[in-house]
């Protein structure tokens, strides 16, 4: 899924976290300069595109996404990362 979403985002930092052990529910975060002054919905859409693949064939079933930009990942709680 980094890969993909790295084409789409080429200088996106993303972490993922398999919140079940199936592949197949993800926790993601992406940081992206793409992501600056775009809205929320904006930003996952940009995502999703990367992602159209393996949603339609079922391979993600659950996505959830925190998606910053480089700015708002500097500012973010060192905890919270």
């Amino acid at each position: 899924m980094t890969q993909l979403i790295q084409t789409q985002l080429a200088d996106a930092r993303v972490e993922l976290q398999d919140l079940t052990g199936g592949g197949d529910h993800w926790q993601a975060v992406i940081v992206s300069p793409a992501f600056t002054g775009k809205s929320r919905v904006q930003r996952h859409q940009l995502v999703y595109q990367a992602l159209q693949g393996v949603l339609k064939t079922n391979e993600l079933h659950a996505l959830t996404m925190k998606t910053l930009t480089p700015e708002e990942w500097g500012q973010e709680v060192p905890e919270t990362r």
